[in-house]
């Protein structure tokens, strides 16, 4: 996965993004990058990459459990980016589901929507990671702490 250029710009984006969540988040960003990297690891492991049109029951289970995380984490917090978070983990588990069901999604499709929802999954999790922050920093600036 990791031999192309893409795959190898793909893991440090993921990388970086992980680490801004866990340097800078609070707990909500960083229990979501902590389950986005299990399951990023997990999905490792256990991937086939002989076919795409054959259900991948394990990596589906983990795309659910990691979207579960993220609707459970969208249901007990005020953070607007779980939400999309969870939407661009539901387009994954979607085409999961499509494979499975055996209406035969263009493999091309159903990897170009994985890859481009990982990167809005990203992005979102970017995103609300920075904001998290610079609320703390507003409130720092407004108590006088910094």
């Amino acid at each position: 996965m990791f031999e192309t250029i893409y795959g190898q710009v793909g893991l440090a984006i993921a990388l970086l993004v992980i680490g801004f969540a866990f340097w800078k988040g609070d707990e909500p960003e960083r229990v979501s990058a902590a389950a986005y990297a299990l399951v990023f690891i997990g999905t490792l492991m256990i991937k086939d990459d002989r076919s795409l049109s054959t259900p991948q029951w394990g990596v589906m289970g983990m795309d659910i459990v990691l979207l579960l995380v993220f609707l459970g984490l969208a249901a007990h917090s005020r953070r607007g980016w779980l939400v999309w978070a969870s939407a661009f983990q539901a387009l994954i588990v979607t085409g999961h589901l499509l494979v499975a069901a055996n209406l035969r999604p263009p493999s091309d499709a159903f990897a170009t929507v994985n890859n481009m929802s990982n990167y809005g999954l990203l992005i979102a999790l970017g995103v609300g990671t920075f904001w998290a922050w610079q609320e703390r920093r507003a409130a720092a600036l407004g108590a006088g702490e910094i």
